[in-house]
Protein backbone atom coordinates (compact mmCIF):
# COMPACT_ATOMS: atom_id res chain seq x y z
CA UNK A 1 0.00 0.00 0.00
CA UNK A 2 2.73 2.13 -0.64
CA UNK A 3 0.93 5.07 -3.01
CA UNK A 4 -1.31 8.24 -1.68
CA UNK A 5 -4.04 7.28 -3.37
CA UNK A 6 -4.26 3.26 -2.31
CA UNK A 7 -3.73 4.99 1.32
CA UNK A 8 -6.62 7.48 0.99
CA UNK A 9 -9.17 4.61 -0.54
CA UNK A 10 -8.57 2.26 2.09
CA UNK A 11 -8.57 4.85 4.61
CA UNK A 12 -12.51 5.40 3.03
CA UNK A 13 -13.14 2.24 2.91
CA UNK A 14 -12.24 0.65 5.99
CA UNK A 15 -12.01 3.48 8.30
CA UNK A 16 -14.24 6.20 7.42
CA UNK A 17 -17.26 4.29 5.47
CA UNK A 18 -16.43 0.74 7.21
CA UNK A 19 -17.73 -0.76 3.91
CA UNK A 20 -15.65 -4.10 5.22
CA UNK A 21 -17.15 -4.10 9.02
CA UNK A 22 -13.51 -4.39 9.97
CA UNK A 23 -14.38 -1.24 12.57
CA UNK A 24 -15.99 -3.58 14.50
CA UNK A 25 -13.66 -6.61 14.73
CA UNK A 26 -10.61 -4.38 15.32
CA UNK A 27 -12.26 -2.18 17.81
CA UNK A 28 -13.41 -5.48 19.97
CA UNK A 29 -9.61 -6.73 19.54
CA UNK A 30 -8.38 -3.38 20.56
CA UNK A 31 -10.82 -2.94 23.59
CA UNK A 32 -9.79 -6.52 25.02
CA UNK A 33 -5.80 -5.61 24.25
CA UNK A 34 -5.96 -2.46 26.31
CA UNK A 35 -5.21 -3.43 29.53
CA UNK A 36 -2.39 -5.49 27.84
CA UNK A 37 -1.25 -2.47 26.34
CA UNK A 38 -1.38 0.12 29.37
CA UNK A 39 0.43 -2.70 31.31
CA UNK A 40 3.31 -1.77 28.86
CA UNK A 41 3.06 2.33 29.77
CA UNK A 42 4.27 4.37 32.13
CA UNK A 43 2.14 7.13 33.35
CA UNK A 44 4.85 9.93 31.89
CA UNK A 45 5.37 7.96 28.50
CA UNK A 46 5.74 9.96 25.16
CA UNK A 47 3.79 7.77 23.56
CA UNK A 48 3.92 7.80 19.41
CA UNK A 49 1.17 5.50 17.60
CA UNK A 50 1.57 4.35 14.38
CA UNK A 51 -1.27 4.53 12.21
CA UNK A 52 -4.78 6.02 13.36
CA UNK A 53 -7.40 4.02 12.48
CA UNK A 54 -10.84 5.28 14.27
CA UNK A 55 -8.77 6.21 17.60
CA UNK A 56 -10.09 3.25 19.14
CA UNK A 57 -6.73 3.26 21.21
CA UNK A 58 -6.09 7.00 20.92
CA UNK A 59 -8.84 7.97 23.13
CA UNK A 60 -8.48 5.81 26.34
CA UNK A 61 -4.69 6.94 26.43
CA UNK A 62 -6.26 10.73 26.13
CA UNK A 63 -8.33 10.33 28.61
CA UNK A 64 -6.14 8.80 31.03
CA UNK A 65 -3.97 12.11 30.47
CA UNK A 66 -0.89 10.38 28.24
CA UNK A 67 1.37 12.32 26.26
CA UNK A 68 0.04 11.05 22.45
CA UNK A 69 0.85 11.72 19.06
CA UNK A 70 -0.09 9.94 15.72
CA UNK A 71 1.76 9.23 12.74
CA UNK A 72 -0.62 8.64 10.03
CA UNK A 73 0.21 7.97 6.35
CA UNK A 74 -3.68 9.19 5.23
CA UNK A 75 -4.35 12.62 5.35
CA UNK A 76 -7.99 11.87 5.14
CA UNK A 77 -7.70 9.87 8.86
CA UNK A 78 -5.11 13.27 10.42
CA UNK A 79 -7.95 15.17 9.60
CA UNK A 80 -10.33 13.08 11.77
CA UNK A 81 -7.82 12.44 14.60
CA UNK A 82 -7.57 15.87 14.75
CA UNK A 83 -11.55 17.19 14.43
CA UNK A 84 -11.75 14.15 17.26
CA UNK A 85 -8.74 15.06 20.01
CA UNK A 86 -8.18 18.79 18.89
CA UNK A 87 -4.67 19.92 20.34
CA UNK A 88 -5.25 17.01 22.97
CA UNK A 89 -2.93 14.98 19.87
CA UNK A 90 -0.35 15.83 18.01
CA UNK A 91 -0.87 14.49 14.40
CA UNK A 92 2.03 13.70 12.33
CA UNK A 93 1.20 13.57 8.38
CA UNK A 94 3.79 11.17 6.87
CA UNK A 95 4.60 7.75 5.97
CA UNK A 96 5.94 5.52 8.90
CA UNK A 97 9.29 5.23 7.25
CA UNK A 98 9.51 8.41 6.54
CA UNK A 99 8.81 10.15 9.69
CA UNK A 100 11.48 12.25 11.60
CA UNK A 101 10.59 13.15 15.41
CA UNK A 102 11.79 16.13 16.79
CA UNK A 103 12.50 14.61 20.04
CA UNK A 104 12.17 10.63 20.97
CA UNK A 105 9.59 8.60 22.13
CA UNK A 106 9.08 6.62 25.29
CA UNK A 107 7.37 3.90 23.33
CA UNK A 108 5.99 3.43 19.83
CA UNK A 109 2.10 1.29 19.07
CA UNK A 110 2.23 -0.39 16.42
CA UNK A 111 -1.54 -2.22 16.83
CA UNK A 112 -3.05 -3.64 13.46
CA UNK A 113 -0.76 -2.11 11.05
CA UNK A 114 2.61 -4.20 10.29
CA UNK A 115 -0.21 -6.54 8.46
CA UNK A 116 -0.70 -4.07 6.16
CA UNK A 117 2.78 -2.24 5.34
CA UNK A 118 5.13 -3.42 2.10
CA UNK A 119 7.98 -4.16 4.06
CA UNK A 120 7.59 -4.76 7.76
CA UNK A 121 11.02 -4.77 8.98
CA UNK A 122 11.53 -1.27 7.33
CA UNK A 123 8.52 -0.07 9.63
CA UNK A 124 9.90 -1.83 12.47
CA UNK A 125 13.32 -0.07 11.96
CA UNK A 126 11.72 3.75 11.67
CA UNK A 127 9.29 2.90 14.66
CA UNK A 128 12.82 2.20 16.52
CA UNK A 129 14.77 4.91 15.31
CA UNK A 130 11.93 7.14 17.38
CA UNK A 131 12.66 6.08 20.59
CA UNK A 132 14.82 6.66 23.47
CA UNK A 133 17.44 3.81 24.24
CA UNK A 134 15.31 2.47 26.84
CA UNK A 135 12.04 2.73 24.49
CA UNK A 136 9.76 0.31 23.49
CA UNK A 137 7.19 -0.62 20.63
CA UNK A 138 3.94 -2.74 21.74
CA UNK A 139 2.56 -4.38 18.11
CA UNK A 140 -0.14 -6.49 17.68
CA UNK A 141 -1.32 -8.14 13.89
CA UNK A 142 -4.01 -10.30 13.13
CA UNK A 143 -3.27 -14.48 14.38
CA UNK A 144 -2.48 -16.31 11.51
CA UNK A 145 -3.29 -19.81 14.00
CA UNK A 146 -6.32 -18.38 15.25
CA UNK A 147 -9.80 -20.56 15.45
CA UNK A 148 -11.61 -18.95 12.65
CA UNK A 149 -8.39 -19.57 10.43
CA UNK A 150 -7.82 -23.70 11.93
CA UNK A 151 -11.67 -23.76 11.23
CA UNK A 152 -11.11 -22.78 7.95
CA UNK A 153 -8.51 -25.29 6.96
CA UNK A 154 -10.64 -27.78 8.48
CA UNK A 155 -14.02 -27.08 6.21
CA UNK A 156 -11.60 -26.96 3.18
CA UNK A 157 -11.48 -23.07 2.89
CA UNK A 158 -7.99 -22.66 3.01
CA UNK A 159 -5.17 -24.84 2.69
CA UNK A 160 -3.21 -23.16 5.29
CA UNK A 161 -3.69 -21.21 8.40
CA UNK A 162 -1.79 -17.99 7.60
CA UNK A 163 -3.44 -18.41 3.61
CA UNK A 164 -4.45 -15.05 2.80
CA UNK A 165 -8.49 -15.14 2.74
CA UNK A 166 -10.37 -12.76 0.73
CA UNK A 167 -11.39 -10.81 4.01
CA UNK A 168 -7.53 -10.41 4.47
CA UNK A 169 -7.80 -8.89 1.07
CA UNK A 170 -10.67 -6.82 1.69
CA UNK A 171 -9.06 -5.40 4.29
CA UNK A 172 -5.74 -4.56 3.27
CA UNK A 173 -3.82 -7.48 4.64
CA UNK A 174 -0.62 -8.73 3.14
CA UNK A 175 0.53 -10.70 5.64
CA UNK A 176 -0.52 -12.47 9.05
CA UNK A 177 1.65 -13.71 11.60
CA UNK A 178 1.85 -16.23 14.36
CA UNK A 179 3.50 -14.99 17.07
CA UNK A 180 7.17 -16.77 16.35
CA UNK A 181 6.49 -15.24 13.11
CA UNK A 182 6.06 -11.53 14.54
CA UNK A 183 8.66 -11.88 17.45
CA UNK A 184 11.36 -12.60 14.40
CA UNK A 185 10.29 -9.65 12.49
CA UNK A 186 11.44 -7.46 15.67
CA UNK A 187 14.10 -10.15 16.52
CA UNK A 188 15.58 -8.90 12.75
CA UNK A 189 15.78 -5.54 13.67
CA UNK A 190 17.97 -6.14 16.61
CA UNK A 191 15.17 -5.26 19.23
CA UNK A 192 14.50 -8.03 22.29
CA UNK A 193 11.07 -9.66 22.81
CA UNK A 194 10.02 -8.72 26.33
CA UNK A 195 6.41 -9.87 26.29
CA UNK A 196 4.15 -11.73 24.39
CA UNK A 197 0.22 -11.62 24.43
CA UNK A 198 -2.04 -12.36 22.29
CA UNK A 199 -6.09 -13.37 21.46
CA UNK A 200 -7.76 -16.47 19.83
Amino acid sequence: MSSDHALEKFAESVYLEDTTGENFIENVIHTQNLPSILAKLSPRDRILEFGYGEGTITAPLVERGYSVEIVEGSEKLCEAARARFGDKVVVHHSLFEEFKPAQPYDAALALHVLEHVDEPRAAIAAMTSCLTPEGRIVGVVPNAQSLHRQLAVMIGLQSKPDDLSPRDHAVGHQRVYSLDQFASEFEACGLEIEERFGYF
